[in-house]
Order: structure tokens, then sequence, then C-alpha cells
């Protein structure tokens, strides 16, 4: 994102647009699905919302910035709640990845379709070499398309507290779940481990399924 601000700084608001909304909608959905299964909490606090300033988190916009992942404020979910629970909890933790995937497929398909638009002002601008409205959206929507798609796989990851580590609860024997919802206030540790020890193997992995995605797709 960085180096689009500095490629093209109109390309770097519409893209960072684009994930704020993004952001909020992956957090919306994990609102909405608690509450169609009987948590309320996150309707309460106001979190059932499209509004970007209710989801967005200061360090975790600022890392996805800079490296390319990073995190929203985690809806608060009470589990005590959830009806079927083990339905419950798997749904709630998946509907925020199946929306990120869902953006980075409707954003890759954004790209496609400019570049059948206009071939050469796409080429150009991926190439810095030009800017036009054309390829100022396909730059914007590819970079949106990008950093969804490394949301989505990075939120797959079962380390606590993402995504992963919930759905992965949600198969595991009832009698764990106590101990793993505790590590839930040692997420400090987690971050820690992937922006140091884990971030080599993480960025390899997020590199090969973009190479494959936009391989697909574009």
């Amino acid at each position: 994102m960085i180096g689009l601000f500095q490629q093209d700084p109109l390309a770097f608001f519409l893209a960072f647009l684009l994930l704020a909304f993004s952001l909020a909608l992956h957090e919306a959905a994990h609102a909405y699905a608690a509450w169609r299964f009987g948590d309320p909490t996150a309707r309460r606090l106001g979190r059932l919302t499209l509004n970007p300033l209710k989801h967005l988190d200061p360090l975790g916009t600022l890392l996805l910035l800079l490296v390319g992942f990073g995190w929203a404020k985690p809806v608060p979910v009470n589990p005590a709640f959830l009806r079927p629970y083990r339905l419950g909890l798997f749904a709630v933790s998946v509907a925020g990845i199946v929306v990120n995937l869902l953006l980075a497929v409707l954003f890759a398909l954004s790209v496609r379709f400019l570049w059948q638009l206009s071939p050469l002002e796409v080429l150009l601008a991926f190439r810095g070499e030009g800017v036009s409205p054309v390829g100022v959206l396909a730059l914007a929507a590819f970079f949106a398309s990008s950093i969804n798609l490394v949301l989505a796989v990075f939120n797959l990851l079962p380390i606590p507290p993402l995504d992963g580590s919930k759905i992965l609860q949600s198969l595991l024997p009832l009698s764990w779940h106590p101990f793993l919802w505790s590590l839930e206030r040692y997420a400090w540790v987690s971050f820690l481990l992937i922006l140091t020890v884990l971030q080599p193997p993480i960025r390899a992995v997020l590199r090969a399924v973009r190479e494959a995605f936009f391989g697909f797709f574009l």
C-alpha cells in the first residue's frame, strides 16, 4: 500500500476506502452471524453496522497499510448465548472470512473487466507509466482484492484470537473449550509471534496463495 501511495495517491485513497469498507463488512458479518445464532452482544454495542469508524483499529489499520495484513476491532461474542453452540461458533468465526473471499473475487473480476475495457490504460497504470480513470480504478481494485485475500487467509490461521482458532475450536471436544477460551487473554503473545518468528512462513503462504488466486482470475 505504501508503494501504491508513492505510485498513485488517488488509487491509494480509493483502495483505502475499499479496505475500510471491507474491514467494516468483515466485522459486521461476525456481528450479524452472532445475532442470528442468539448472541445480541455485538448488536447492543452498535457493532451491527457498516460504519468503518465503529470497527477500525488504529494499530491494525496501520499494519495493514505497512506490512499487508492487520485487523479491525474484534466483535465481542458471548458464546453462552450461541444456540446451537457448535454451529453458532463455527458460523460466527467463518462469516468474516467468507466476506473477505467474496470481496477478493469481486474486486479481481472488476480488474479483469477494466482490463477488457482498456488493456493499455490498465497496463500503463500497473507499470506506473500513466494515469487514467480506468487505470486508477484497476489499481485500487487490485490492491483491494489482494488485501481482502490476505485477510481471509491470515484469519484462517489457527492462532488465538484469529478466526481460524475458533473454527478449529468449534470442531474440538467441548471439554477443551474452557482452556481454549482462556487463551484469548494472551492475544498479545500471538501477535508478537506473528510479527516476528512466524512472519516469514506466513508471508510465504500468503505469496503463494496470491499467485495462485490472481493466476486464476487474471
